[in-house]
C-alpha cells in the first residue's frame, strides 16, 4: 500500500506581515492568534488534500500552515494517494462542478467502488494521525469520502471546496449527487463563494472564505527587474544580453535559492527579447483554463496588430499527479499551435515549467508575471483563481473572464479588465490590445490592483476567518 505523504513545513512568524498590513490590522491579528492558540491548546488541525505541488490549493496550504505553526498551533498536512482510476473519477467530479461533462464518463456504482476503495486505504492511514477532538480540514472532492472515517475517530470535520459554478446544470447536479452521501454529516462546509454551495450545505453549517496569497513566498516576494530577466533568460523563456544579475530568490524557509532548471518550450525561433511586449497566462493545463482559447484569441486579434509575444506557461505535466487531463490538454495546444501561420508561431510560446523544486517553480512564475506587460486568466470556469491575486499583487495590468471568483478580485475598469464571455475571442483581443496601446491606463490599473490585493487577499484576513470558524465548532 502506498503511504500517505506528510508534508513538513517550517513555521513562519506572521509578524513579518505587519509592515504591509499596517499596525491596526497587525494588532487585531495578534489578538485573534492568541485566542485561537488558547482555544486549540492540545488539539491538531490536520489538513488533507491530494497533492503537495501544482495548483492553488497546495500553494495556499504551504503558506497558511506555515503561519499557523508560526503562532504555536499544531497544524500537520497530509497528502492522500490515489490510483489513476481514482483521479479520473475525481477529475470528472471536478469538471462537473464547473458545469462541464469532462471526459463524458459515468459517475455510477463502478465509480463509487473505485472511489471507496482508495478512500478506505487512505482512511486507515489517517486514523494514525488523528486524535479525538482534533479538527480535520478536508480539501476538495478527492477527500470527501474521509468525512465519516475521521468523525468515527472523534474529530471535528470541515470539508473545504475550492471549485464550483454560480449556475448549476445537470453536470453540476450529477457531481453533487455523487458527493452528497459522503458529505452529509460534515460539521462545517467552507466554500469560496456562496453560489458554489449546494442547497443542502447551506443549513447553518456553511462558511464563505476566499483564498489568499503570501507576499513573501517565492512566487510573490519582491524581485528586481534585473533578477527577473536573469531567471527568465536562464530558464530559456527570454533572450537578451546578460545583465550580470544572478537567478536567485529566497526560499520559504529563508535560505537562498537559485534557478537552475530549464523550461520545456515549444516555439519557432528564439524566445522573446527582454525588450519586447509580453502577454502571459500561467495555469494548469486544464480545459477550463482555456489555454487553447487564449492562443487562438491572441493569434486572431493581437499578433498582427501589436508585435507582442504570448507565453502560455503551465507545470510539467508529470509533476501534477492528481490531474490526469494535463497531458491531453497540452497535446491539444501543441497540435493547434502547429497549425498556426509561421508568423504567429514565432510569437506564441508554450512553456512547461519544471516542478522538481516547488520553490524554484514559484520563483520562475514570479519572474514571468513581474516581467509581463499583461497577465491574463481567460478561464471558462474558475473556483477562485489565485493567479489573479498574484498578478494584482505584482501591479500587473490584468485581463480575465467574469466567472467564478475572478470578479470577486477584480472590478472591471478599476483594477483590471473583465470580459463577459470567455468564448468571445474578439472581446479578449480588444481588452489585450487596449492595455498594450494605452500604457498610462494600464499602469493605473496595475497600481490599483496592488492596493486591492493588499487590502483583501493577504493571509491575516484568511486566517482570521478560519479562526472564527474553528471557534464556532462545538467542543466535545
Amino acid at each position: 500500500m502506498t503511504r500517505i505523504q506528510e508534508v513538513h513545513l517550517q513555521g513562519l512568524d506572521p509578524e513579518r506581515l505587519a509592515p504591509i498590513i499596517g499596525p491596526e490590522r497587525a494588532e487585531r491579528f495578534r489578538e485573534i492568534a492568541s485566542l485561537a492558540r488558547e482555544k486549540l491548546a492540545g488539539r491538531r488541525i490536520l489538513n488533507v488534500n491530494s497533492t503537495a505541488t501544482g495548483g492553488g490549493v497546495a500553494e495556499m496550504l504551504q503558506t497558511l500552515l506555515a503561519y499557523v505553526r508560526g503562532v504555536g498551533i499544531d497544524a500537520p498536512w497530509a497528502v492522500i494517494h490515489g490510483t489513476p482510476e481514482f483521479f479520473a473519477v475525481t477529475k470528472r467530479i471536478h469538471n462537473g462542478l464547473h458545469r462541464s461533462p469532462g471526459d463524458g464518463g459515468e459517475l455510477g456504482a463502478a465509480e463509487h467502488e473505485v472511489y471507496d476503495e482508495v478512500t478506505a486505504e487512505n482512511a486507515a492511514q489517517l486514523r494514525e494521525l488523528v486524535r479525538p477532538g482534533d479538527i480535520v480540514l478536508l480539501h476538495d472532492p478527492q477527500t470527501a469520502g474521509l468525512v465519516v472515517p475521521m468523525q468515527q475517530v472523534g474529530a471535528f470535520v470541515v470539508w473545504r471546496c475550492h471549485v464550483g459554478s454560480d449556475d448549476h446544470n445537470d453536470c453540476v447536479e450529477r457531481s453533487w449527487e455523487f458527493l452528497h452521501p459522503y458529505l452529509e454529516s460534515a460539521d462545517r462546509f467552507v466554500f469560496t463563494r456562496e453560489h458554489f454551495a449546494p442547497e443542502w450545505a447551506n443549513d447553518g453549517r456553511l462558511a464563505i472564505i476566499p483564498p489568499s496569497i503570501d507576499p513573501f513566498s517565492p512566487k510573490n516576494q519582491d524581485m528586481t527587474p534585473e533578477v527577473a530577466h536573469a531567471i527568465l533568460r536562464d530558464t530559456g523563456l527570454l533572450s537578451g544580453v546578460d545583465n550580470g544579475s544572478v537567478s536567485t530568490f529566497t526560499r520559504r524557509d529563508g535560505s537562498p535559492g537559485r534557478v537552475d532548471r530549464h523550461a520545456d518550450i515549444l516555439q519557432t525561433g528564439p524566445p522573446p527579447d527582454v525588450d519586447e511586449r509580453l502577454v502571459v497566462q500561467v495555469s494548469r493545463w486544464d480545459r477550463l483554463k482555456d489555454m487553447l482559447g487564449v492562443m487562438e484569441g491572441f493569434e486572431r486579434h493581437v499578433v498582427g496588430n501589436s508585435g507582442a509575444h504570448l507565453i502560455l506557461a503551465g507545470p510539467n505535466v508529470s509533476g501534477v499527479t492528481d490531474d490526469p487531463e494535463g497531458a491531453e490538454v497540452l497535446d491539444e495546444c501543441v497540435e493547434a499551435w502547429r497549425e498556426f501561420p509561421h508568423a504567429a508561431r514565432t510569437r506564441i510560446h508554450l512553456a512547461c515549467l519544471p516542478m522538481a523544486d516547488v520553490d524554484e517553480n514559484a520563483a520562475i512564475v514570479n519572474a514571468l508575471q513581474r516581467h509581463a506587460d499583461i497577465v491574463v486568466q481567460k478561464s471558462l470556469a474558475e473556483g477562485f483563481g489565485l493567479t489573479v491575486s498574484e498578478a494584482l499583487w505584482k501591479a500587473r495590468p490584468f485581463v480575465g473572464t467574469r466567472v467564478g471568483g475572478i470578479p470577486d478580485q477584480v472590478t472591471d475598469g478599476e483594477d483590471g479588465l473583465l470580459i463577459d464571455d470567455g468564448t468571445d475571442l474578439a472581446a479578449f483581443g480588444r481588452a489585450v490590445m487596449l492595455l498594450l496601446t494605452d500604457r498610462e491606463y494600464a499602469a493605473r490599473l496595475g497600481r490599483n490592483a496592488h492596493e486591492r490585493a493588499r487590502r483583501d487577499f493577504l493571509g491575516d484576513r484568511h486566517l482570521a476567518q478560519y479562526a472564527a470558524l474553528f471557534d464556532d465548532l462545538d467542543t466535545r
